[in-house]
This record gives structure tokens, C-alpha cells and sequence, in this order.
């Protein structure tokens, strides 16, 4: 992965970004802004003093073979850290130490073997963690909990037998989306623990070329994961395989050939409930949808009270709707959604005893379902085609009833001799003088008779 581009582009950052001279750079090391890049530098320990400023630390493609106490003291502003393609063989207790913002962490390709428990304690808001193309043969239990914010975990290409599932709960990794252990050593799983991890971890858990052994309880597993259509098992159908017996060179692709499992009970596929583990939904009416209230309290003793805007509040107490359940961790579900049940709800969790609450917002919009929308669209269609004929009607066929525009043709009279009483004011502003003035301007041709010589006489006007 090393190219020659990364000098070139760093020193065209630090043209754009000039960097301040009163903070300490590295001298193989490049300082731009808040990145600071020491990659393929061959750096055997890391460097005595680095920006404090710094958010971005890339110290990838080096020879670092151990991280000691407190090695990132000095960068309490540390977002985003890569050390891919060291030679790191173990962490310090409290490496991490003063580095509790971090977000994105790559350990990838390096020699770890062992993932310990006091590796990433302290990194609550670490949300990426990439731990793949290692020599791991074990993630001890404890490991990820510290990581509350998890969202995704990388831990393909080891040599991992046995991951602890039982220790990733609802409550512990409320985000966490994305598990990879592909390409691993495993052959069997505990399969009632994998089935206990929550909804999202499931849809993102990725076993694919591993070595399990082919049986009734692993197919279950796969086969309601397929039917509810999860990526996991759609984006690599023909890397899931099992081993018939343990054996190595008698295994099948079980998601595409699975006569061997005829005889097992997969039981039925159930309706897997939405769960919400973020603050927007959206949900088809009549559908089930589960709302959590995961917050910054953990998964201490609370009570929880959720604000509806079409039921108002809703606590374990006053619940008598049918229609809507709510569990003892915090977790609301409404049952078949209606479209006056969207809007936002609010979950408050409170500790009574220690005196601390805090809320969950999640904003929920309830569409109608594809059938419905195309009915309600043809139905405006119609109404306004309609509407136009109508218009088009009574601009085009109304009858005109103005008293003034249209009035019969009088007949003929004499001219009347002069009277000035008669006449009304030149500058009458009313209706109906208007519609007189209009009337009498008319110019009459009178045909008087023909005179016994045969000559005409000319029409006065």
C-alpha cells in the first residue's frame, strides 16, 4: 500500500495549510492542519513529541512492535489513529489513556494474537474498530465492552476458534451494526448465544469461510437469516460453507445444495419487528416497529416513560392499549402502525436512585404501503381531470348574463326633437346613465318614400 503519492499530497497541504511553527513536528513526519502523517517513515517507536492538536495520527507502514502506557497522552484531541501494517505483537494496560476521543481505529495487519480485556478501555466513543488480517486466536470476553458506541468491527482474516458472543447485549452495543469474523478458524458456534444477539448484529454478522461443520442447529441459523433476506448471506452465498463430519475435503455450499439438511426442522420464519437504534424510521402501515431507548445511562436499574404525540404519555403503569407494548428495558413497540401514529417520540430513562435521567429522541414517519399509494395517486388524477373539464365548461358554455353586453336590437324610431331636460350629467357615475348613454348611440337611417318623380331622397342622420 505504499505509494509515492502520499509525500507529494501532504506536502500539497501543507502549502495550502501552513503549519504553525510554535507547535513541535517530527522531522519525518508531515504536519498539515490537524493530520499529521509519519507513514513509512521505518519508525521503530513513536516519535518523542507529536502536536497536541492533532486529530488525525497516520502511522501506518512503520516497524512499531509495542504501545506502552499512556502512549497518546499528549493528543486528548486524537480522532482518528492508523497503525495498519506495523509489527505490533500486544497493547499496555492503558494505551488509551487520555485518548478517549478517538473514533476510528486501525490495528489491521500487524501480529497481534491475543485480544485482552484492557486493550481498549477508555475508548467509549470509539465507533470503527479495524482488527482484520491479524494472528488472533482469541478475543477474550470482556473485550468490546467497554465500547458503547461501537458501530463496526472488523476482525476478518485471523485465526479466531471461539468469539464471545454473549457478552454483546442490547443494552451494551446499541449500535453496533456490522460483526465480521469471516475468514476465520471457526468450526463450531454457540449457536443459542448467536441467536440471542440483537436484530442489527445479526443482519450485519458476516461467518462466511470458515470451517463449520455442517449440522441441523447451523442450518436453522442461516436459513432464517436468508429468508429474511440479510446481506450477509446474499452478498456471499457461495463463500458459506460447511464441512461434512469435520472433514475438510467433503464440504458443501449449504445455501445452494442443501439435500444433507432435508431432515432437520428450521421451524417457521418469523416477522422480524423493526428496531430502531437511530433517530429516524420509517415504517409501512401495519407493520410492527420496535423503538429503543438506549441512552447515555447504561443498563442500570431505570424506569422509562415515553412521550407519544398521538397517546400522550406511556409508562408501565397507564399502558392499557392493546395496540402497544413496553418492556422493561425501555423498549416500545407498536404493534400495526398507523399513519396518525407518526411523529416524534420521546423516551425518558430515569436512575431514582442516583438521582441522573436522561432522554432518547426518534423521530417515527408511518407511509402507507405501495398498493395503497398508487390507488390514492390515481384517484387525485382523476379528480383533477375532472376538475378541468368543469372549468373548461363554464368558461366555454355558460350563458352570458350581463344586462348590459347584450340587449335586442330596438326598432326604428324618429329622431326626437331637442330637449334639453332630457339629458343627463356628462360626468354621472351611475349604472344604469351608463347603460342608457351606451343604448342611444345608435344612428338611424330614416327611408322616407319615393317621390312621384322617382328621385331619393338622402337619409338624415
Amino acid at each position: 500500500m505504499t505509494s509515492g503519492l502520499y509525500p507529494g499530497f501532504f506536502l500539497v497541504l501543507l502549502c495550502l495549510f501552513p503549519y504553525d511553527s510554535d507547535q513541535t513536528c517530527p522531522s519525518v513526519c508531515l504536519c498539515t492542519s490537524d493530520t499529521v502523517s509519519c507513514s513509512s517513515s521505518r519508525l521503530t517507536k513513536l516519535p518523542l513529541s507529536l502536536p497536541f492538536t492533532s486529530v488525525t495520527l497516520d502511522l501506518s507502514h512503520n516497524y512499531l512492535s509495542w504501545l506502552g502506557r499512556s502512549s497518546f497522552d499528549s493528543l486528548p484531541r486524537l480522532e482518528n489513529l492508523q497503525m495498519s501494517h506495523n509489527q505490533l505483537s500486544g497493547l499496555g494496560h492503558a494505551v488509551f489513556y487520555n485518548a478517549s476521543s478517538l473514533r476510528h481505529l486501525d490495528l489491521s495487519s500487524n501480529k497481534l494474537r491475543v485480544v485482552e480485556q484492557h486493550y481498549f478501555q477508555g475508548l467509549w466513543r470509539l465507533e470503527e474498530l479495524l482488527l482484520y488480517n491479524n494472528k488472533i486466536v482469541r478475543v477474550e470476553g470482556g473485550t468490546l465492552n467497554s465500547l458503547s458506541s461501537l458501530k463496526k468491527a472488523y476482525f476478518s482474516l485471523n485465526q479466531i476458534t471461539h468469539f464471545p458472543f454473549f457478552s454483546i447485549q442490547d443494552n451494551s452495543h446499541p449500535f453496533l451494526t456490522m460483526l465480521d469474523l469471516s475468514s476465520n478458524h471457526m468450526t463450531t458456534l454457540p449457536w443459542e448465544d448467536v441467536k440471542a444477539l440483537p436484530g442489527l448484529v445479526q443482519r450485519g454478522l458476516y461467518l462466511h469461510n470458515n470451517s463449520l461443520v455442517c449440522d441441523c442447529s447451523m442450518y436453522s441459523v442461516f436459513w432464517h437469516w436468508e429468508k429474511r433476506g440479510y446481506d450477509s448471506l446474499n452478498d456471499f452465498r457461495d463463500e458459506h460453507t460447511c464441512t461434512i463430519h469435520g472433514k475438510l475435503r467433503a464440504s458443501i455450499r449449504f445455501l445452494r445444495h442443501n439435500r444433507f439438511f432435508h431432515n432437520c426442522t428450521v421451524g417457521k420464519i418469523a416477522s422480524e419487528p423493526v428496531t430502531v437504534l437511530l433517530a429516524n424510521v420509517f415504517v409501512s402501515e401495519g407493520e410492527s416497529v420496535r423503538l429503543d431507548c438506549q441512552t447515555s445511562l447504561g443498563s442500570r436499574n431505570l424506569s422509562f416513560t415515553w412521550f407519544s404525540p398521538s397517546k400522550g404519555y406511556i409508562t408501565q403503569a397507564n399502558i392499557n392499549d392493546t395496540l402497544i407494548s413496553l418492556f422493561p428495558d425501555g423498549t416500545l413497540e407498536i404493534h400495526a402502525a398507523k399513519v396518525n401514529d407518526s411523529g416524534l417520540y420521546v423516551c425518558t430513562a430515569l436512575d431514582i436512585k442516583e438521582a441522573l435521567n436522561a432522554t432518547r429522541e426518534v423521530n417515527v414517519t408511518v407511509v402507507l404501503s405501495s398498493g395503497e399509494s398508487f390507488n390514492t395517486g390515481y384517484t387525485t388524477l382523476l379528480g383533477c381531470a375532472v376538475t378541468m373539464v368543469l372549468i373548461l365548461m363554464y368558461l366555454y358554455l355558460t350563458p352570458c348574463r350581463c344586462s348590459c353586453c347584450k340587449q335586442p336590437k330596438p326598432p326604428a324610431i324618429p329622431v326626437p326633437t331637442y330637449d334639453p331636460g332630457n339629458f343627463s350629467p356628462i360626468f354621472s357615475t351611475s349604472h344604469t346613465d351608463h347603460c342608457k348613454i351606451q343604448t342611444n348611440k345608435h344612428v338611424a337611417f330614416m327611408e322616407s318614400p319615393m317621390s312621384d318623380e322617382g328621385t331619393e331622397r338622402m337619409p338624415e342622420s
